[in-house]
């Protein structure tokens, strides 16, 4: 099949090289200009680069609304359309151009976690499984028909970082299987259950300020959800912020204000965290590693000498 690459960042690169790994002719590349939003600046493999380095055509777009890149692609007449985070709506008359339309590669288990950043969201959620959904594009975002989907389990301790690589790696063998289903007209599309469908927004870093009001084991996750590269969540302590770079729920149960720092445990130093005990008991949030914001990384046993005083969401 000749087949058009619209896509960003390491999931478009890593869906590219799929493409030019596969028996199809890969005959433009689609992709958006360098980003310095600080998501975007992350996994920031370029499709440009690798498209140009196998001598196929590339256009940057921020939205593919223009008459220049439509009349590019009736001029091409792909068969196919392959798509791997798209920042911007394609229309009908891009993503129905093809004989087979435009399979979208989408990583989360679709209809749950529709939208942007599914890994993060999917962690701080506590969801046992994450993957990676290829699906038939249609005028909903990410609501198009299933042609298949890939997962993998999230342990207790996996941060969105392993989360990254797991299903990143998935994204081969999902589009060589899709584009075998597709080309030998084997595949079959199964309707998604928009009941169960769930839709989640971009991440900004304002969603990454702790809230000590919520319970222990969710400020964790989010502690996990976001781990290095991406912005880690933060807090503020005696008007400077810092951020919590690794966590843990405590082993015992302590009560009081949340926020407060109140003890040593372990390896760290036990932050109350909460309103409302869990079958009766109320975990703190046992923070073992900080990071200043000159970037020096410190020991929560070292960073906080003595007990007391608060972590706070503002300065």
């Amino acid at each position: 099949m000749r087949v058009v690459m619209f896509g960003y960042q390491a999931w478009g690169h890593r869906t590219l090289q799929a493409l030019l790994d596969s028996d199809h002719e890969v005959v433009l590349a689609v992709t958006h200009p360098k980003s310095d939003h600080v998501y975007e600046k992350i996994w920031d493999d370029s499709v440009a680069d690798l498209a140009e380095k196998h001598g196929i055509p590339v256009l940057l777009r921020n939205r593919p609304d223009d008459p220049e890149l439509l009349g590019k692609l009736r001029e091409l007449a792909p068969d196919l359309i392959v798509a791997n985070n798209w920042r911007t709506v394609l229309p009908p008359e891009i993503f129905d151009l093809p004989a087979h339309g435009t399979l979208n590669i989408h990583d989360s288990l679709l209809p749950a976690y529709a939208g942007f950043s599914p890994l993060i969201w999917a962690l701080i959620n506590g969801e046992r499984e994450v993957g990676v959904t290829a699906h038939r594009m249609n005028a909903e975002l990410d609501a198009g028909d299933v042609l298949l989907q890939r997962a993998v389990p999230v342990g207790a301790r996996d941060t969105v970082t392993d989360l990254f690589h797991r299903t990143v790696d998935l994204i081969t063998p999902v589009v060589h299987e899709s584009l075998g289903l597709i080309a030998s007209g084997r595949a079959e599309w199964i309707p998604q259950d928009r009941s169960r469908a769930s839709f989640f927004h971009k991440r900004s870093l304002e969603d990454s300020r702790i809230d000590w009001t919520w319970p222990a084991e969710d400020l964790e996750r989010l502690v996990r959800a976001q781990s290095d590269p991406y912005p880690n969540a933060f807090t503020h302590h005696k008007g400077q912020r810092i951020r919590i770079v690794e966590a843990a729920v405590s082993e015992g149960c302590y009560g009081g204000t949340p926020g407060r720092i109140f003890i040593r445990e372990g390896d760290g130093i036990v932050v109350v965290a909460g309103t409302e005990a869990r079958n009766g008991r109320l975990r703190g949030l046992l923070v073992k590693r900080v990071r200043t914001e000159d970037g020096s990384e410190i020991a929560a046993t070292e960073y906080f000498r003595t007990m007391g005083g608060y972590l706070t969401a503002r300065p």
